[in-house]
């Protein structure tokens, strides 16, 4: 009796550990080493940046960022039901990778000596443009224009500082969260004019509820270089998204999702090679 009974609970405990076993083939960890399974993976992304990462309205993500995040992730082994957006607002990037949100994030991250003192990155993927967005009749047509306006920016970009700091000491900053409230400001009047990239603002000015209103000031404020941000230290998945990049170039997906999402008045400037930075 007793040895049936002992029988009995060795064959349970195979059976429970032969289904964990199973269970753990189907997981795939964020560097997407594993094989197939219903593992997911959590990207950084904007939320309102049209033609980079913008959340719509049915809560699907569009943008220049997004297809770039999406075409590595499948390069590491991840479908697009897997991938899981978070938005990343500009001044929360490096915390949210420290506090392990996000696997990696691509966000208009620019690259800088400071922030490579806290994440490392992989790319850079873009080379865009910090430029001035203004209103259509407006006369402000140089940085130094700029003094005595009143600017706005978002907290934790670079862009406003790169202005007060060697352009328009004398301007007047407000920095709001996000882009949009920027824009909304410019619209109303309440600023004269936002800075960012390039590449941002001709996603804002694109759209139809904008078209029309606003113009890209046509200044190369500064360069920047677009990357993607990840853990200091991960050097193995910086060498697969990296690998992921340079594939995205060659096989014309990129110079595709640029012209889908920038459109054909954009001057984009030709892909970048991967590790180098144009100051």
């Amino acid at each position: 009796m007793k040895l049936r009974k002992a029988a009995a609970v060795s064959a349970a405990v195979l059976a429970l550990a032969a289904t964990a076993t199973a269970c753990g083939s189907d997981d795939k960890n964020d560097s997407g080493s594993s094989s197939s399974g219903g593992g997911k993976i959590k990207v950084g992304i904007k939320y309102d940046q049209p033609g980079l990462g913008l959340k719509q309205p049915d809560g699907s993500f569009a943008g220049f960022d997004v297809d770039v995040a999406t075409y590595v992730a499948k390069e590491l082994g991840y479908k697009p039901d897997q991938i899981e957006f978070i938005e990343t607002k500009s001044a929360d990037r490096e915390n949210a990778i420290s506090r392990g949100d996000v696997k990696f994030i691509a966000a208009t991250y620019s690259i800088n000596d400071e922030r490579k003192q806290k994440v490392d990155f992989a790319g850079p993927y873009l080379l865009a443009h910090q430029d001035l967005l203004v209103k259509k009749d407006s006369d402000i047509t140089k940085g130094t224009d700029l003094n005595g306006k009143k600017l706005c920016s978002v907290t934790g970009s670079t862009s406003a500082q790169n202005v007060q700091k060697t352009i328009a000491p004398k301007a007047s900053l407000k920095q709001y969260s996000g882009y949009s409230e920027c824009i909304a400001a410019l619209q109303s009047g309440a600023v004269d004019a936002v800075t960012t990239d390039d590449s941002i603002l001709a996603g804002f000015a694109a759209q139809d509820k904008y078209k029309g209103q606003f113009k890209l000031a046509g200044l190369k404020l500064s360069n920047e270089n677009y990357g993607i941000g990840l853990k200091k230290g991960d050097a193995e998945l910086e060498k697969k998204i990296n690998a992921a990049l340079t594939k995205m170039v060659s096989d014309g997906a990129w110079k595709t999702a640029v012209e889908k999402n920038f459109g054909t008045n954009y001057k984009y400037e030709q892909a970048p090679k991967i590790g180098v930075i144009v100051k």
